[in-house]
């Protein structure tokens, strides 16, 4: 569906002043170029001047049947005619044609111009290309200058060439003189840039394509996109250069062309999209070139469509031939014109009835079907309209290429942050202007060229006409003969007849030829249309869209309309980016920026882009208003462009009040966009008014959202006695609920009636608390949302939670790390926000030691907990230190509540009681060596990684030197453990034997501590720790050995004796064996 807006986008209108009737025009690079019917002569005029001066004329070599200008290297290139032969030639440097007396030069493809040709400076030259078919179709590639040509069932792509030469004779340069600015201006940039060397532009024939089954009438070439287009056929394709070699199959289909002499078969429509396009019976043969082989080519098959003629409909062959082929490129903000690639291309052409516009890049998309309300002759593609031309009106229409190329540049187009109008948005038709006659249309920046002439019959289309009524009968008489032939009456038969009314099927005639020009002189005009800038356009749109608004403001027109409007903006934008790129190889606006410097245009560009910027904004906060009193199928679309329009919330919740003489209700878009402010982390604070009209919102709109509308940052500021009276209004309708109760209690404290507050948190058990809180986390802390390093802060009842319930904090806070609502880094700026980092702190590590299942969590918790018991050692040295470092209070858990709960706490080992007995240290002290001790003796903690923590304690006393000794037993280091533990502490030893002295470590007993032992005896035989330990030792190794090993164990010192009853014991255990 196309719908029609009344917006004028045309400005003023001027008519070139040309002597001669115009047969054929062009523009490009700031010009125009007009030629005169059945002349041989090509005149300049500047579309970019008042009244279009002229800069130039020169004379053609032909008669001149297709022009067209190259942006880049500004050459022009047409298919001429000369003695019934067809050529092909491209001007250059035509420029220096100012006064019509500056020498010109012929030359062939490839053969460079020297010596004499070039003592006289720049001059225009004149390049002839041979072809060996007659050229149809000519385009020039808008990237990279190079050359298409279509002849019949043949394209031929050549590149475009720039050598430098020396220039011969430098002082003899000038620049051509005129009487004319604009003539100097213009060839001001051209002279400059040859004081030394001549840039001499030439062609080389790259690839040749060969399509047996479709004759161009139009070509066109983007960087290696070629599209051509047949009377019904659109085959879009593009080249890769490769390094592999790839051998193309020919096509085997053979021509019936002798058999279709006289019929014309009509297909069906096909639409071949991507990789589907090479389904097409379209075969394509590349053709080597012969030249300096530069690799091969890659073909792949884009785009092809082909049309069938409704003739039964009542359309005629000329009715349904196509027209207006375009392939358009556009680059996004973050890419040079000059380096990268288009990131978006597009393909457009026409039907008389109707234009398709296509998307290339990223995949194959038909994005637009225009719908003409009358017969259009020609069509023009640009960044922001579709130009279209009737025998009557010229009429423009909208385009979507601004939103295919802002999903490409942004790839957070669509979600909660940005959006953009769909790719698929119906297309509008603008205001028409009235016109005579209307034959051409081309179109530069702002300036739209059109051709206009008297409808009068000229003598060549009455020959035509009385050529056409000659066939009509022939094939009239042929087909009634076939139907006779078969016994068929079609006079009988009215549909038949009115089939053989309808000339369609007769070649000679259906490929219709283009009309001449009359040169009786009958009343011709050529216009330069100026069209609106687009942000005056998009004002008008607004204004024009405030009736749509004062009628309904939820219209579907307006968001239409409004849409638009936004993707004009876009596309403006695009185009300001890179206009100083874009322009870049085009002389005329370099000559401007010389001549009025290039500072002033960088802060027009800058000032242009800060309007449509701010135009921009506009737009998304009235797209937003629309969204938010919209449908529910698009109220989501209301977030993003309230968000990209940089209004805050107040400005928001402002222009979402109830209309007067409206039910006073809120539309969905605007509490989904409310609930999503109101529920993401936010710095912006609201204030107390604003607060309590978002507190009315939601208690007549939504009030089960209340709790998590209360419990958001934003809302610091709302009225606490007010928001309980609605609370508690809500308790009594909806019933009570644990999270209602937490934000009742909250606010409670905010009131500081800490009694009630009491009340209320003793309502629920300590675990269905935690549930709440894991409900809406936020009643706890706020900031982060889950995300890994965001900033978190706690909430006034977490600190209340920190004095009167810490046991519920902590429980609470674990719950909300393994429901991933909150980091582990988190959980700790928390508590050191509330100033607990020495005891809450550590017992919310202890916690997640018990809960936690993740290895990794599980990991840096016990190097943690280790970490601290160790500074709580370390700093307990001095009673005046042990105040300091102690805790502020006892801590939740106890060691034994850990080793008795928690499977990373180990049983201590019962030689630690013997060197670290309890009454020698203060509790604090004590609680923190047996939980080290604990984690010590776990089977979760490495010791490898507390080695270097441990060194800060000493072995002097013996709590440090059982942790020592400790974790050299850990490490296996059971020999010197035996050694030190004798030195320090033997009283000790035989329990440690017991322990740690069993299974595969039980040969130690007579290996090691039985021979330190005696050794030790000897030293002082008077030791009764040391003999009350050998002889526990003798027990366990007669036990354990046998008679004979057991004898070799005695001492040969004269202490035999001694060791006699142990034998004893032993042999008589070994006899009962």
């Amino acid at each position: 569906m196309v719908h029609v807006y009344n917006c004028h986008p045309y400005a003023s209108q001027q008519i070139a002043q040309v002597d001669q009737e115009p047969g054929l025009v062009c523009c490009g690079g700031g010009v125009l170029f007009v030629m005169a019917t059945g002349g041989c002569k090509v005149e300049a005029y500047s579309v970019e001047q008042e009244g279009c001066p002229l800069i130039c004329r020169f004379a053609t070599m032909g008669t001149v049947r297709r022009i067209v200008h190259s942006k880049i290297g500004d050459y022009l290139v047409t298919i001429e005619e000369k003695n019934s032969a067809t050529y092909l030639r491209a001007y250059t440097n035509w420029r220096y044609q100012a006064e019509e007396k500056a020498r010109v030069g012929v030359r062939l493809l490839g053969h460079l111009l020297r010596g004499a040709s070039v003592c006289g400076g720049v001059q225009m030259v004149i390049i002839e290309i041979p072809l060996s078919e007659r050229p149809a179709a000519v385009a020039c590639c808008s990237l990279t200058g190079d050359l298409l040509v279509g002849c019949e069932n043949t394209l031929v792509l050549f590149t475009l060439r720039k050598q430098n030469q020396q220039n011969p004779n430098q002082s003899q340069q000038s620049a051509p003189t005129s009487s004319s600015n604009t003539q100097q201006s213009q060839s001001q940039g051209q002279t400059s840039s040859s004081n030394q060397n001549l840039s001499i532009l030439d062609f080389e024939r790259s690839v040749i394509l060969h399509l047996p089954q479709i004759t161009p009438k139009q070509v066109a070439l983007c960087g290696g996109y070629v599209a051509v287009q047949a009377e019904l056929e659109v085959l879009v394709l593009k080249l890769e250069a490769t390094s592999e070699s790839k051998t193309l199959e020919e096509s085997s289909d053979t021509n019936n062309s002798e058999d279709q002499a006289d019929f014309l078969l009509v297909p069906g429509h096909q639409e071949l999209l991507g990789d589907r396009a090479k389904e097409c019976d379209v075969r394509v043969s590349i053709e080597k070139t012969g030249l300096v082989d530069r690799g091969q080519f890659a073909l792949t098959y884009v785009l092809f469509r082909r049309f069938s003629p409704e003739f039964f409909q009542g359309c005629s062959i000329d009715e349904t031939q196509l027209h207006s082929l375009q392939l358009y490129p556009l680059f996004t903000s973050n890419q040079s014109a000059s380096l990268d690639e288009p990131a978006c291309l597009f393909c457009f052409f026409s039907l008389p009835a109707a234009g398709y516009l296509y998307s290339l890049k990223g995949g194959v998309e038909l994005l637009s079907i225009y719908q003409y309300p009358e017969k259009v002759q020609e069509a023009v593609l640009t960044d922001h309209l579709l130009h279209v031309i009737t025998k009557t009106a010229l009429q423009c229409f909208t385009v979507r290429c601004a939103a295919v190329a802002a999903r490409i540049e942004d790839p957070y187009i669509d979600t909660t942050m940005k959006a953009c109008p769909p790719c698929s948005l119906d297309v509008c038709a603008l205001r028409m202007q009235l016109f005579i006659g209307l034959r051409s249309v081309c179109v530069y920046g702002r300036h739209i060229i059109l051709l206009s002439t008297a409808d009068t019959p000229t003598p060549e289309e009455t020959e035509r006409t009385t050529q056409r009524r000659s066939l009509e009968l022939k094939d009239h008489t042929m087909l009634t003969g076939i139907f006779l032939a078969v016994g068929i009456d079609p006079a009988t038969t009215p549909a038949l007849e009115s089939l053989l009314s309808r000339p369609f099927l007769s070649r000679k005639w259906a490929i219709s030829s283009p009309k001449e020009t009359s040169s009786a002189g009958h009343g011709w005009n050529l216009y330069v249309v100026n069209t609106v800038s687009p942000l005056t356009l998009y004002q008008e749109m607004v204004e024009y869209s405030q009736s749509y608004a004062e009628l309904n403001p939820q219209a579907q027109s307006l968001q239409h309309l409004l849409s638009e409007a936004h993707l004009l903006l876009r596309a403006s934008l695009l185009q300001t980016s890179d206009r100083q790129q874009s322009t870049e190889g085009d002389p005329a606006v370099a000559a401007r920026t010389d001549a009025g410097g290039a500072a002033d245009k960088k802060a027009a560009v800058q000032t242009d882009r800060r309007e449509l910027e701010e135009a921009l904004r506009q737009n998304c906060a009235q797209l937003g208003d629309c969204f938010s009193r919209g449908s529910v199928k698009d109220c989501h679309l209301a977030l993003p462009y309230y968000r990209m329009s940089d209004l805050s919330v107040t400005d928001v919740i402002c222009r979402n009040r109830p209309l007067p003489g409206y039910s006073h209700t809120y539309g969905p878009g605007f509490l989904f966009y409310l609930k999503h402010y109101l529920l993401e982390e936010t710095d912006h604070t609201l204030s107390q008014e604003v607060t309590d009209e978002v507190i009315d919102i939601f208690s007549l709109s939504e009030p089960s959202m209340l709790v998590s509308v209360c419990a958001s940052p934003s809302m610091i500021n709302v009225s606490p006695a007010r928001m309980l009276q609605i609370l508690q209004r809500l308790e009594e309708t909806a019933g009570v609920s644990v999270p209602l109760t937490i934000t009742m209690a909250t606010m409670m404290l905010h009131l500081r009636d800490l009694p009630q507050y009491m009340q209320l948190m003793e309502r629920h058990s300590e675990m269905l608390l935690v549930y709440g809180f894991i409900e809406e986390p936020r009643l706890l802390l706020h900031g982060g949302g889950g995300r890994r390093h965001a900033h978190v802060y706690p909430t006034a009842l977490t600190r209340q939670l920190a004095n009167s319930h810490p046991g519920l904090l902590v429980a609470a806070m674990v719950a909300l790390h393994e429901n991933n609502k909150v980091q582990l880094d988190q959980a700790d700026h928390i508590f050191k926000e509330l100033g607990c980092e020495n005891c809450l702190q550590v017992d919310f590590w202890e916690a997640m030691l018990m809960a936690s299942s993740q290895d990794a969590v599980i990991q840096e918790l016990l190097f943690r907990l280790a970490s601290v018991y160790i500074d709580r050692l370390t700093n307990s040295d001095t009673h005046h230190e042990l105040q300091h470092a102690a805790p502020k209070r006892k801590s939740l858990k106890t060691a034994d509540d850990l080793i008795n709960s928690c499977s990373h706490y180990g049983a201590l080992y019962p030689w630690l009681t013997v060197l670290s007995p309890a009454y020698t240290t203060s509790y604090q002290h004590q609680e923190a060596l047996y939980k080290l001790q604990s984690l010590l003796c776990g089977p979760s903690l490495s010791v490898g990684s507390v080695l270097p923590l441990l060194e800060r304690l000493s072995e002097e006393t013996l709590w440090g030197f059982s942790l020592h000794l400790l974790c050299a037993t850990r490490r296996g280091q059971y020999d010197s453990s035996i050694a030190k533990l004798l030195d320090r502490c033997p009283q000790a030893i035989i329990a440690y034997a017991n322990h740690q002295l069993q299974d595969r470590n039980m040969a130690l007993w007579w290996q090691k501590l039985l021979p330190e032992l005696c050794n030790r005896m000897r030293a002082a035989a008077d030791n009764s720790i040391l003999l009350a330990a050998l002889k526990e030792t003798l027990v366990v190794v007669a036990m354990e050995m046998s008679p004979a090993e057991f004898l070799e164990l005695i001492p040969d010192d004269g202490t035999a004796s001694y060791f006699l009853p142990h034998l004893l014991t032993c042999s008589r255990r070994h006899l009962r064996a």
